[in-house]
């Protein structure tokens, strides 16, 4: 593969696999909150927060890390008093007990405002507006879960550009296509891709240290314990389930745990790494298949995610755990054609699952992202594949993604709309 192009794509790569604490729509507002009051140079007096759809829809129901609390407003509070911009996705890993207990005083204060920006130009959007002695401050984040596109104080800009567009469903894609991924994944120098092992490192630790404590609704736990044992068995498919459940509960819930996220998700992120390390490791695979299985796996996410945007009515562990039936498939033995088979097989199974905002029972749903992986590959391994004659699926894998993109961003709009207005009528 051409030089230019392999450094394209490392330098996508890494833009979209990065760490972070927390849910991160929650954790945006809080970045967001943080840039605001550097801004402003003082604790504000009052926050307003005006946030698309989608982004209220992912920070409603999830735990803020380190607080033991859900929602945004004490996410909110702790972007404004203990926040660092320059942390970025981490920038709630300087919250301590006295801070928690700070920022439920300040919420009690009435000071936090939060109202949808019914006519946001994107999905992912967040404008915050902090007030203080007289003067006020203005940041803005629009398509990106850490892209600034504009900072004011008082009526002076002191920063503003366009809108990205990298990422979003408009974006120009066609520079990319599976078998570009799986090429650059399979034959790119083991130098030049090795940093994927990093997402392993973080992931696995935090499914590790959810088994301490406990997490959300715990399935990785009940999976792992005699009984889930019992019913499942100790096999390799359970305990690709169990530990990619755990991570999942640990971070739904809110816990201090460090993950790496994929296009501004950390349950994609975790969908992503574990099935595929947990299967490298139980089938004995070398450090080199595991390192092109993760990044094969980790960039047909951000490959699939291009077309579909951000954020949408489409839940993102069907993306992801597209990304991982890939790796597995490739940690089978499996050819670029076996490859395009797990994928139209997934895509055949899970279009279709929506988003329902981040929660613990997101781990429910990473549970069945990842047992459909393991399926799609075995039945790719054996040169079983779902053909064009059956649903949305095409004699091209690129417009069969195409296809289920498609149906994610533009025809589950409505979905989108009554699933917001269930959540917030209850």
């Amino acid at each position: 593969m051409d030089k230019e192009i392999r450094e394209r794509i490392i330098a996508l790569v890494k833009s979209e696999v990065v760490p972070a604490v927390g849910c991160t729509e929650p954790i945006a507002v809080a970045l967001c909150v943080a840039k605001a009051k550097e801004t402003l140079g003082c604790l504000p007096e009052k926050i307003t927060a005006y946030l698309s759809a989608n982004i209220l829809k992912n920070a409603m129901g999830v735990g803020i890390p380190g607080t033991g609390m859900i929602g945004l407003p004490i996410a909110i509070a702790l972007g404004a008093s203990v926040g660092k911009s320059e942390y970025e996705l981490e920038v709630l890993k300087d919250v301590t007990p006295e801070a928690v207990e700070a920022g439920k005083h300040y919420i009690s204060e009435k000071r936090i405002s939060v109202q949808l920006k019914a006519d946001a130009p994107s999905k992912l959007y967040i404008e915050i507006v902090v007030e203080a002695e007289g003067h006020k401050a203005v940041a803005v984040i629009n398509g990106g879960h850490k892209d600034f596109v504009k900072v004011q104080k008082d009526d002076e800009i002191l920063f503003e550009r366009a809108a990205s567009t990298t990422n979003e469903a408009d974006a120009d894609d066609d520079w990319l296509t599976l078998e570009k991924v799986y090429e650059f994944a399979t034959t790119a120098p083991l130098s030049e891709i090795d940093f994927i092992n990093q997402a392993r490192e973080l992931n696995e630790k935090a499914a590790a240290e959810s088994l301490l404590g406990n997490y959300g609704h715990s399935l990785g736990k009940a999976l792992s314990r005699p009984l889930g044992r019992g019913i499942m068995g100790d096999t390799i498919f359970s305990h690709i389930l169990s530990s990619t459940a755990c991570a999942c509960d640990a971070r739904m819930a809110g816990a201090m745990i460090p993950v790496m996220s994929n296009s501004g998700s950390g349950n994609q992120g975790i969908c992503a790494t574990l099935p595929v390390v947990k299967f490298a490791e139980e089938n004995h695979n070398t450090e080199e298949e595991l390192t092109r299985a993760l990044m094969l796996s980790h960039l047909t996410a951000i490959y699939v995610k291009q077309s579909l945007g951000k954020l949408s009515a489409l839940c993102g562990c069907v993306v992801a755990s597209t990304g991982s039936s890939c790796g597995i498939t490739y940690l089978m033995g499996g050819t670029y054609e076996q490859t395009t088979y797990a994928v139209k097989n997934m895509i055949a199974n899970l279009t279709g699952m929506i988003c329902d905002g981040a929660k613990p029972s997101c781990a429910l749903k990473l549970a069945s992202g990842v047992s459909t992986a393991v399926l799609s590959a075995m039945l790719a391994i054996q040169g079983e594949c779902v053909t064009s004659v059956e649903g949305i699926i095409d004699d091209s894998v690129d417009k069969s993604i195409h296809n289920l993109t498609k149906i994610g961003k533009d025809a589950m709009d409505e979905t989108d709309r009554c699933v917001l207005d269930i959540m917030t009528s209850k």
